[in-house]
């Protein structure tokens, strides 16, 4: 049986990690260590994380993990490379002399629960040059598709959301 954590063990397990992310952003985005830098910093992440702790969990968001986070920067590296993948497909396709599209709507089916999930899914989904998502009616997602391989829901639910939904499953439940 899972150990069930208290509200306040969980906002403060939110509060450490989004110090430490924000502390993390803050070097990154100055690149520096100077040390007044870094105590400027660190005042403004903790008065950020203690501010921002309390409006975490509310969201229906789950707790702040390591796990959670390291899929969070591996789902932001896969969409990075889908986008950058997809718009070489697109850019070829549209210097391509007879231009090959087929274009159509597909609906794959997703196993996320939480609505802020499946809405995540939906704009990687729309990132990616070549697809947009047009609804998100219960666990199916209308795309629109450049080039419609399939039109069956489990084969376009594997080539169009399920190199996305494996880390968005860690992230969002």
């Amino acid at each position: 049986m899972p150990e069930r954590t208290s509200p306040s063990r969980e906002r403060a397990k939110s509060f450490v990690y989004l110090l430490v992310l924000s502390v993390v952003l803050w070097v990154a985005l100055t690149s520096t260590l100077a040390l007044e830098a870094l105590l400027v910093g660190m005042a403004v992440c903790l008065a950020l994380s203690l501010w921002l702790s309390s409006y975490y969990l509310p969201l229906g968001l789950p707790a702040l993990s390591a796990r959670r986070i390291f899929c969070f920067v591996m789902y932001l590296a896969v969409l990075l490379w889908e986008i950058v993948k997809a718009n070489l497909d697109v850019a070829y396709r549209v210097v391509h002399p007879r231009m090959p599209i087929n274009p159509g709507m597909v609906i794959i089916k997703t196993g996320l629960t939480s609505d802020m999930a499946k809405m995540i899914l939906a704009n990687s989904i729309t990132l990616t040059p070549g697809t947009f998502t047009l609804d998100i009616i219960g666990d199916n997602l209308l795309i629109h598709w450049i080039n419609v391989k399939t039109v069956n829901a489990e084969e376009a639910t594997t080539l169009i959301g399920e190199r996305f939904e494996k880390y968005l499953k860690v992230v969002f439940q």
